[in-house]
């Protein structure tokens, strides 16, 4: 399940903030953002404790059914119950996302598309707001 937005233009250069407080019994939670929930530019899951991983910031890419490399954070400044912020700023090279600690994580922008138009939030969260400029 989780939030599905659609048709609300992310284009290269802008920056997507995004809030939101994970559920107290959280095990992990994802953004993705690409074209279609098959072609996904920017997987971010901050796992508490999910997939073999704990207190772990993962991202990734989808693309013709298969996950790509994954790339990890070094930062998890995330905990159960409490509000966080992520900034996700994109150009046709690469994703900057900066969580709200401060901490960044640079990722590739695989496809190299200049616009998404797909956005899914999933898993233990409660998603605030949503805001690009």
């Amino acid at each position: 399940m989780g939030m599905l937005v659609q048709n609300m233009s992310f284009k290269s250069g802008q920056t997507l903030t995004l809030t939101g407080v994970p559920n107290a019994d959280s095990t992990n939670f994802a953004i993705n953002i690409g074209h279609s929930a098959e072609d996904v530019a920017l997987h971010v899951n901050p796992r508490f404790d999910a997939h073999g991983d704990q207190h772990t910031v993962v991202c990734n890419s989808f693309q013709g059914g298969n996950w790509c490399e994954e790339h990890r954070g070094a930062s998890f400044p995330f905990n159960q119950n409490e509000e966080f912020q992520i900034k996700i700023t994109f150009t046709n090279e690469e994703f900057l996302v900066t969580l709200h600690d401060g901490s960044q994580i640079n990722f590739p922008n695989r496809q190299g598309a200049e616009k998404y138009k797909y956005m899914h939030f999933e898993g233990e969260v409660r998603i605030l707001g949503i805001e690009i400029k």
